[in-house]
């Protein structure tokens, strides 16, 4: 019998993961799962994030110490992030473009808008004090007069329940940095400190690259020492991860029943989730399942000699479905080097390179994201976003991209400076909540996509592709 490969079992996996979790709602077997099942799923994210940095660290050393050429480095930065910088934008625009061209937000019942309009505005009055522009004359408006009398005499009227109060600071702290923070962000002022928060990957880089340009320019008997124990500890680490997705499928498997059995009590619950934001949803995944099938394998096929589109697909899936099970860019990493490497034919120096970069400042599944739900929840509360405006999201979803950690749900605090800067109430993001999960599932295929298709495109440029 012949070997199943390792995208198969992880499918399969995946899906007996799903089919378990319904099971358990129905049976209310959910305690049992979140208790005994779900764990196993928090240690799969545990062990590839501890393995992520230290692999990052050492693998990034490793490629720039062995570039002949300290000059090259420029060129590849500049070609990097210039490459994934247009992959933003583009998503971002098919965002617009789709959530224009559909308007999910219209297919909600217009009494509900209202409602849910009148609602948020007053809560947030109540509790924050923050008044939008246009709460006032909305309030005030004839047309709107019964339904507001509506809401504000129920008796049984409540504000909503989620809390966003720390999301809200952690935008407020992002949004009223300097301009040149983000610079400064990236220097570490204790580099153990660092490596111990995968929250500050970009400073890890920094110190990799620093390291690594260093040993290139001191005596060669001096570095090879140094170079010999980077290089030995960097295949310690690539061992790790080949010995990690061994156990893949069952790690996978538990990771799906735990996280739909933390999102209802019962199946019927779950699909009622999506039905509420069904509009919403679809359009987003239309959106990123044309940047995962059209977009990327696209500029593969074209840019990439002897890459066919299901050749494309059969290379980096494993990555793509652990990516999905994980919600994490960073805990994807070391899967997407050695997919890259091993299967794209990327050579080492590059994808050591651009791979940890772009787990760090290309998301594009998150501009999509961005761009989708800040137009879907203004037509969902009746307002009118001009050109003007949404040509500030493209910019502002771009910019907040590149500040997006790399870990689960991110975005959504990227998204509150997104809806700050045309004017909406950043509360609304409660709203999506009860999708943002498994959306945020299928995002993080598209930043992991995204990553490998941009690693194999500068590979491709510079000549270090492995052409069978």
């Amino acid at each position: 019998m012949k070997k199943l490969p390792l995208h198969v079992k992880i499918i399969i996996g995946l899906i007996l993961g799903i089919i378990y979790a319904f099971i358990s709602s129905a049976m209310g077997w959910n305690e049992f799962t979140i208790n005994w099942i779900d764990p196993f799923g928090t240690i799969f994210i545990r062990l590839l994030k501890f393995i992520a940095v230290p692999l990052v660290l050492f693998s990034i050393i490793s490629g720039v110490s062995g570039l002949s050429d300290v000059t090259k480095l420029g060129r590849l930065g500049a070609k990097t992030l210039g490459i994934y910088l247009i992959t933003t934008v583009s998503a971002v625009a098919v965002g617009l473009l789709l959530v224009n061209m559909i308007k999910p937000g219209d297919y909600i019942d217009n009494d509900q808008r209202v409602k849910n309009r009148i609602s948020y505005e007053l809560w947030v009055n109540e509790t924050t004090g923050v008044k939008p522009k246009d709460n006032k004359d909305f309030l005030s408006d004839p047309k709107y007069a019964d339904v507001v009398a509506e809401v504000t005499n129920d008796p049984d009227y409540a504000a909503p329940k989620t809390d966003i109060s720390d999301k809200m600071a952690a935008a407020e702290q992002t949004k009223d940095a300097p301009p040149l923070q983000f610079i400064v962000d990236m220097v570490p002022e204790n580099i153990i400190e660092s490596i111990a928060n995968n929250k500050l990957m970009l400073q890890v880089i920094f110190f990799a690259i620093f390291f690594g340009v260093t040993l290139v320019l001191i005596p060669q008997d001096k570095a090879k020492p140094v170079i010999d124990f980077i290089n030995g500890a960097n295949e310690v680490f690539l061992k790790m991860v080949e010995l990690v997705m061994k156990a893949a499928p069952f790690f996978v498997f538990a990771l799906l029943a735990g996280v739909i059995a933390k999102m209802a009590d019962s199946p019927a619950e779950v699909f009622e989730i999506f039905k509420g934001l069904g509009s919403y949803s679809i359009t987003l995944l239309i959106g990123l399942a044309f940047m995962i099938f059209v977009f990327y394998p696209l500029i593969g096929v074209v840019f990439i000699k002897k890459l066919d589109y299901k050749k494309f697909f059969r290379n980096i899936s494993p990555a793509q479905f652990l990516a999905f099970s994980t919600s994490s860019s960073a805990a994807t990493l070391p899967v997407t080097m050695e997919c890259v490497e091993e299967n794209m034919g990327v050579s080492k120096n590059i994808a050591s390179f651009v791979l940890p970069v772009g787990a760090t400042v290309n998301m594009d599944g998150t501009s999509l994201y961005q761009a989708v739900a800040v137009v879907f929840l203004a037509q969902m509360h009746m307002v009118d976003l001009s050109l003007a405006q949404q040509l500030t999201i493209v910019l502002t979803a771009t910019l907040a991209s590149i500040g997006a950690a790399a870990v689960p749900s991110a975005g959504l605090i990227m998204m509150i400076i997104v809806l700050q800067s045309v004017g909406l109430n950043p509360a609304w993001i409660a709203i999506i909540f009860p999708v943002d999960r498994i959306l945020d599932m299928c995002r993080t295929v598209v930043n992991v996509t995204g990553d490998a298709t941009v690693a194999t495109l500068i590979a491709s440029s510079e000549g270090e592709l492995n052409k069978d």
